[in-house]
């Protein structure tokens, strides 16, 4: 199979088929079986800490072995990283960089700075953790200099369509495997429950137990309503090839080695047709779908969101058990693929009496040639021929084999075996280095690290503290204005079912006219539905005059700075600085921020605060998924409510559908409360402070705001008893791994 791409950097295939390998082992097989591409995860950062991932030897081993075959290799870098841990980047990615790795896959905005300004020859691909929706959130990326956008698995074909005509980026979207509840990048669910957290790579996947659902109706559900099926692309390569989409990418880096290289090897086969007749009928045979069934499937197989909204179909219901269900059919791909494949070399042995022994080695544009021991009389057992074909072609366990030798070989000459074997050796040495060779890079040394200067703006302490309460009920609205040390009201998305709607204009100029600071809080997924009403209400929120935004997309960073540049806009929780140098790049994009809410109190005192507020109070979101649980147990009515999961402790969970922008967010079953650590967060530099009510109703929202109030005013130093197991501290004791 030919490379993906040729010497000159232009495509050969209509496709890149990228496969996955949590060893090196599956590395050789999905190579063999025929992946243009591969993605591993080293010893650290990867987003599957619990896969057997590579070594260092072994990733670079996989580095040479991938470029010996004209593939690709692309590292996970796709947690985020605190501060402890982003100075140990540099070390751990130079001996990979200088080897050739060609890609990284970054999450985490600061690692996306950092990787620009020490490595400026690795290209940078955003993980689907980076939940890219809409062409505005391609553009940002675009704009920092990614060269490659990871699509969320959630997109639409015509979706996928927009982005790349609209931007022109290369982009990559999954064809094969298991399918997340939740956006990428937007679960904290496993993190929460458990502490550990998807984001660090641990995820515990909590979407596969059972769940009771109560309905708005109070009927009850008991089934596995958070269990995606997996998904199989193959009949729909024809299709993504017109949106626009370059590497199909293969969910498994947790998958046994039968399952990667046989759906690589299947893909690979249609993938190759495809390419031939693009413009002819395109159909996946019965055995084939069989053959990727057989390999591993939970509960079935779906087309996921190719053509649309989701569905029904699309649910497990059922315990998602995964399935093999052909041993046979795992062996034989086992005993065809394990062994990896052989690259094919000409070789030339010539062995004149009292000459050097000279081999010679050709692949493609590549020519070597060797000179030995001289060759000698021989007194007694003459070299045959035989021996010598025998010795030159005996590779053993390197990557090539001999396709055609040509021997010339005088009569009565003699050569010792290990001379041959030498030769061989030494030969094909030279032949790796030479094909390695170009793909080899020098680095700054350790000295030059950067940091280098932001050319952005830099924010100093604010002057003005805030304390902000964000409402997701217009019936709050009134409660909020009247406390007097509230300074700011955030009015969150999901509380109007119009961008234009006089209630947002109604509830805006109430705002103003008790004093307040009015921001609005944008919608938690930017799908390009949404971008575009956006676009088409910009001129209606301008004359509103929010003061700020609550941004919670990296598109709409791209949209607020080109309609609303005089605004201040402050990242969610959910645009993750973990670490000093993603805050340093949000504020050159010209952003405050929200402390993520993984973070501790050790690391959030170890973190640059000068530029953050930080939630004090309210439900995380534990999962905002396409997915909706009130449309998939019943029917898709366009109405907006709550309703409630139970898990098998009979904890219970409010789930709110957010019909504007269509995406369901799983709420945390108690709130956070941190009202008691107001003034060791003060010393941490934090100034601003933000209370986030979703679900509670007057009287609640009441009891909290006079309890934060006392508090804040040194009247209350512990918890009122009523309170007990009502609340949670979150992370912020224990943090996450």
């Amino acid at each position: 199979m030919k490379p993906c791409r040729n010497t000159d950097g232009q495509k050969q295939h209509i496709f890149e088929l990228l496969a996955p390998a949590g060893s090196f082992e599956i590395f050789k097989a999905v190579i063999a079986a025929g992946a243009d591409a591969v993605y591993v995860g080293g010893s650290m950062f990867g987003a599957r800490a619990y896969a057997d991932n590579f070594s260092a030897d072994e990733l670079l081993m996989a580095i040479d072995h991938a470029h010996l075959y004209g593939r690709k290799v692309y590292l996970t870098v796709n947690t985020l990283l605190k501060n402890s841990e982003i100075r140990q980047l540099y070390d751990y990615l130079l001996p990979y960089y200088e080897r050739g790795l060609d890609a990284v896959l970054v999450q985490d905005l600061g690692v996306f700075r950092f990787i620009k300004d020490n490595f400026p020859g690795l290209s940078i691909h955003t993980s689907t953790q980076m939940t890219v929706t809409s062409a505005e959130d391609a553009e940002f990326f675009k704009n920092l200099g990614a060269e490659r956008i990871v699509l969320a698995r959630e997109l639409s074909l015509s979706e996928m369509k927009q982005i790349h005509d609209k931007t022109g980026m290369e982009l990559e979207a999954f064809v094969h495997g298991a399918h997340c509840y939740s956006y990428s990048g937007q679960c904290l669910f496993s993190s929460i429950l458990g502490g550990r957290s998807g984001n660090r790579g641990r995820c515990a996947q909590p979407c596969r137990l059972p769940y009771s659902l109560s309905d708005r109706s109070g009927k009850l559900h008991e089934s596995y309503v958070l269990s995606l099926k997996d998904l199989c692309g193959i009949g729909d390569l024809n299709k993504l090839y017109a949106a626009g989409v370059y590497s199909l990418k293969i969910e498994g880096r947790m998958k046994q080695l039968a399952y990667a290289a046989g759906v690589v090897s299947v893909y690979r086969k249609y993938i190759d047709r495809f390419s031939e007749h693009p413009d002819a009928a395109y159909q996946v045979s019965e055995k084939d779908k069989k053959t990727i069934f057989h390999l591993g499937n939970r509960c079935g197989f779906t087309n996921g969101y190719y053509h649309g909204k989701p569905g029904k179909d699309m649910v497990t219901f059922l315990k998602p058990s995964y399935e093999k269900t052909n041993e046979s059919l795992q062996k034989s791909i086992e005993e065809t693929y394990s062994k990896g494949s052989k690259i094919e070399a000409d070789a030339k042995i010539c062995l004149q009496k009292s000459h050097p022994a000279v081999l010679e080695l050709s692949m493609g544009q590549t020519h070597i040639c060797v000179n030995g021991m001289n060759v000698m009389e021989a007194k007694t057992n003459p070299l045959a021929e035989e021996e010598v074909r025998r010795r030159i072609t005996k590779t053993g366990d390197t990557p090539f084999c001999i396709r055609n030798l040509d021997i010339t070989l005088d009569k009565a000459v003699f050569l010792p075996n290990s001379a041959l074997n030498q030769l061989r050796r030494e030969a094909f040495g030279q032949l790796k280095h030479q094909l390695l060779k170009p793909y080899y890079r020098e680095c700054n040394t350790k000295d030059e690290i950067i940091p280098k200067p932001y050319s952005g703006k830099t924010f100093v302490h604010r002057q003005k503290k805030r304390i902000i309460c964000l409402t997701e009920e217009r019936s709050l609205l009134p409660l909020l204005l009247s406390q007097t040390f509230v300074t700011t009201v955030c009015l969150d998305y999901g509380a109007y079912s119009e961008l234009k709607s006089s209630g947002l204009s109604e509830d805006t100029a109430a705002a103003k006219k008790a004093g307040k600071e009015v921001w609005f809080a944008m919608p938690r997924i930017f799908r390009q539905h949404t971008a575009e009403q956006f676009a088409a209400a910009a001129n209606e929120l301008k004359r509103l005059h929010f003061d700020g935004f609550l941004v919670r997309t990296y598109g709409q960073i791209h949209y607020l700075k080109k309609h609303f540049p005089s605004a201040i806009l402050v990242s969610d929780h959910n645009l993750y600085t973990y670490n000093d140098t993603s805050v340093q790049t949000f504020e050159a994009c010209g952003l405050y921020n929200t402390v993520p809410l993984e973070l501790n109190k050790k690391e959030i005192f170890h973190r640059k605060n000068h530029a953050s507020e930080m939630v004090i109070y309210g439900r995380y979101p534990l999962m905002t998924s396409a997915q909706c649980v009130h449309s998939s147990t019943g029917s898709c009515d366009g109405i907006r409510g709550t309703c409630y999961i139970k898990d098998r402790r009979h904890v219970e969970f409010p789930v709110k559908n957010y019909c504007g922008a269509c995406y369901n967010v799983i709420y945390n079953s108690l709130p956070v409360m941190l009202f008691s650590s107001l003034d060791e967060l003060k010393k941490a530099g934090i100034s601003d402070f933000r209370l986030d009510f979703t679900v509670e109703d007057q009287k609640q929202t009441e009891e909290i705001l006079s309890l934060f109030q006392e508090f804040s005013e040194g009247r209350r130093q512990e918890y009122p008893k009523y309170l007990k197991n009502r609340y949670t501290n979150g992370h912020y004791k224990r943090g996450v791994e």
